[in-house]
């Protein structure tokens, strides 16, 4: 058997993603994962691809900006190659304005957007739709954008790795890294940095999520009250999550998650009564800059880095998975500096 080119150490979002990008480049890659595809944060079931406010523009923001009008491409066509729909949907997003301050704030931004968005999605203040898909507003209005999308975060790993391996790339639980070799290894590599240097790269954030049996497949979704409420095509709806640096149990779910649950359905009335059909909690990976970190790896001479996707990961794997591919395979580095790992060391 051929030697693979590129050897990438996980396979959650960021390690398939950047594997997706390099096949695509006509490079032979091997993919290793003890637990399999998506079988870390990635496999949660939340799924908001969400974008920043229009404002204070910054590379982060662009660069995330770019991914999130790649993803309609991207998508399709791990889909199409695949056979499996990955859930991915370019529907939007409505949240309520709650007072006259949030009002003046939210209507500045539908002008920001216009420009940093490029035409190419809207942000606006609007009136609540006629159907009862909408969060309670106590101002009678909703922010309403066009970049925000949802996917099906678990189909979503799954439709990738079947991608790759119709595009002939190895999926393997163990194996010797060949090749050039790119560490996408979430929590655990974040911790490995930490006892390797001596100090707080980054930490894994617990978070807790659920679906709830509601179906509103073409709906937009929400976010009401610090929550993301996300129809899913499956005819569920995902509602998440909490955010904590503190817990005894990454994997355990308890009354936070209970708040999550009462608070959305107050925040959307039309939820009352849905039944919990799954509770998830797990560890996602968040760096010190709450950025990415992308580049060379800090520790392995010859080798790279990508990790950190923390809330964004899905979000951002579009463009992930181009740079590294183009650093890796092209020597070509279009990286922005504050995601380099330094800026996290």
């Amino acid at each position: 058997m051929a030697r693979p080119d590129i050897t990438v150490m996980g396979a959650g979002i960021f390690g398939l993603s950047i594997a997706w990008a390099c096949v695509k480049k006509g490079a032979f890659v091997q993919v290793i994962d003890p637990h399999g595809p998506g079988a870390g944060a990635s496999g949660g079931v939340v799924g908001a691809l969400a974008p920043h406010v229009p404002e204070n523009w910054n590379a982060k923001k662009a660069f995330q900006f770019d991914s999130l009008i790649m993803a309609d491409a991207f998508w399709a066509e791990v889909a199409a190659t695949s056979g499996i729909s990955p859930g991915y949907a370019r529907s939007g997003r409505l949240q309520p304005v709650v007072d006259e301050r949030t009002l003046d704030l939210a209507k500045a931004r539908a002008e920001t957007a216009r420009d940093l968005w490029q035409g190419r999605a809207i942000w606006e203040v609007v009136k609540p739709p006629e159907d009862s898909w909408s969060p309670t507003t106590p101002t009678g209005y909703l922010i309403r954008d066009t970049l925000s999308a949802r996917m099906n975060p678990r189909r979503a790993c799954q439709s990738l790795a079947a991608a790759l391996h119709a595009r002939g790339a190895l999926m393997a639980t163990k194996g010797e890294p060949a090749g050039k070799v790119i560490h996408a290894t979430g929590v655990e590599g974040l911790k490995a940095l930490n006892k390797a240097t001596g100090r707080t790269v980054g930490n894994g954030v617990k978070g807790q999520g659920a679906l709830l049996h509601f179906a509103a497949p073409s709906a937009p979704q929400l976010f009401a009250d610090s929550i993301h409420i996300v129809p899913h095509e499956d005819g569920t709806t995902a509602i998440g999550s909490t955010s904590e640096r503190e817990y005894d149990d990454p994997a355990s779910t308890d009354e936070q998650l209970d708040d999550v649950i009462e608070r959305a359905m107050r925040a959307v009335p039309v939820l009352h009564g849905a039944r919990v059909i799954e509770r998830w909690a797990g560890l996602r990976p968040r760096t010190k800059s709450r950025a990415p970190m992308l580049g060379a790896h800090p520790l392995f001479p010859d080798e790279f880095i990508a990790n950190g996707g923390f809330k964004i990961g899905f979000g951002m794997a579009p463009k992930v998975g181009q740079v590294m591919a183009d650093l890796v395979l092209e020597g070509k580095d279009d990286i922005p500096a504050g995601f380099l790992p330094e800026g996290s060391m």
